[in-house]
């Protein structure tokens, strides 16, 4: 396989490059706006075809370039689910892979420092893209964006010391020079997440760091929500009219939302969609008994044939298909759209009730 680590000085943020050298296929893990030019060129130069860009989480202290190279090159933009992004191409979730020739990369979700972060493991585990989950002898941050110290210290110990030891480790950044690490390292000498550090104390320590605001966090975030290229209709225009239906609130990343409790209050108030495939539809989580089965492909060619003046609230597992959704039924003239928020992850923990057993009721809008 073809690999390279790539650093950006400004935010100490390594870039890496893996490629198939048989078929050519790349993806591009983390790459930084500043940095679009020197990684196009690298790309060009080894004869690559980049596939994906894959950003192990939204970040607060770098625009990602995973927008502009989706311009200039073709890729997919990959994210968590959980992010709240919906403008990249594919949402992954835990156990998902990302494929490229020969090789792939199996999808861990890592989160606590942020809700959406993704640790990316090559097949063979031989390698482990942390992101910002584990750095080396630290972690990421858990005092802003959606961070939570449990979490991370949970995501830590199950989805990335349950790796072999020899697992290379290579972190979101460095500030100290440092290229990579192992899992056995980690779990020997991080003094945070390791040294048999408990929940507890890992808890104390990051309620104690006291670290300054990243210094491109206002920019960066509403950035990256938009993988990087700001782009979206403003909701200025269509406020008045959103909110006579619904009581609307506007994401960071200029999506429409309505809240669980608001959908189980006004069951007739639109068209319910849920965007999942068939095996979530019925699974664990089920489905809620009025909601049309449409999966997240299908939605461009089902919608076409929908009345536009009629509200729709799209669902997906934790809001991140249903976003993508929302903004693809915007582009078709859709007003009067919403993602639930949460989805049904929320749904379920706010003991809500659900049908797991059933496509009978309502029929599946699928077509083919």
């Amino acid at each position: 396989m073809i690999f390279r680590q790539l650093f950006d000085p400004t935010s100490s943020t390594y870039t890496y490059l893996l490629a198939d050298e048989e078929t050519h296929e790349a993806v591009l893990i983390d790459p930084v706006i500043d940095q679009l030019d020197r990684d196009t060129q690298l790309i060009q130069e080894l004869g690559l075809t980049l596939l994906f860009t894959l950003d192990t989480h939204v970040h607060a202290d770098h625009v990602t370039a995973s927008g502009s190279l989706a311009s200039r090159l073709g890729s997919k933009i990959v994210l968590s689910e959980r992010s709240g992004v919906g403008y990249a191409d594919l949402l992954v979730k835990d156990g998902d892979r990302v494929s490229f020739g020969r090789h792939h990369l199996e999808v861990r979700e890592t989160p606590g420092h942020t809700d959406g972060c993704l640790t990316f493991v090559t097949g063979d585990e031989k390698m482990a893209f942390t992101g910002d989950a584990l750095l080396i002898r630290g972690s990421g941050r858990t005092d802003f964006q959606q961070g939570n110290s449990r979490k991370l210290y949970r995501s830590v110990h199950e989805k990335i010391f349950t790796l072999p030891d020899a697992t290379t480790v290579y972190p979101g950044h460095d500030y100290k020079g440092r290229m990579s690490s192992t899992v056995g390292e980690e779990k020997r000498w991080n003094p945070r997440l390791g040294q048999g550090k408990t929940i507890e104390q890992f808890t104390e320590i990051m309620a104690n760091l006291q670290l300054p605001p990243p210094k491109q966090l206002a920019v960066a975030v509403p950035a990256n929500l938009h993988c990087g290229v700001p782009r979206g209709v403003s909701h200025d225009a269509e406020g008045p009219a959103e909110k006579r239906w619904a009581p609307i609130e506007v994401s960071g990343a200029d999506v429409p939302e309505v809240t669980v409790d608001w959908v189980a209050a006004n069951p007739a108030a639109g068209r319910l969609v849920d965007v999942r495939e068939v095996d979530e539809y019925v699974g664990p989580l089920g489905h809620i008994e009025t909601a049309e089965l449409v999966p997240l492909a299908t939605v461009g060619h089902v919608a076409a044939a929908w009345d536009r003046s009629l509200p729709v609230v799209l669902v997906c597992r934790s809001g991140g298909r249903s976003a993508k959704a929302a903004m693809e039924m915007r582009a078709l003239g859709f007003k009067k759209i919403a993602s639930m928020r949460g989805g049904m992850t929320r749904w379920n923990e706010a003991h809500l009730p659900v049908v797991r057993t059933s496509l009978s009721a309502p029929t599946p809008a699928v077509q083919h």
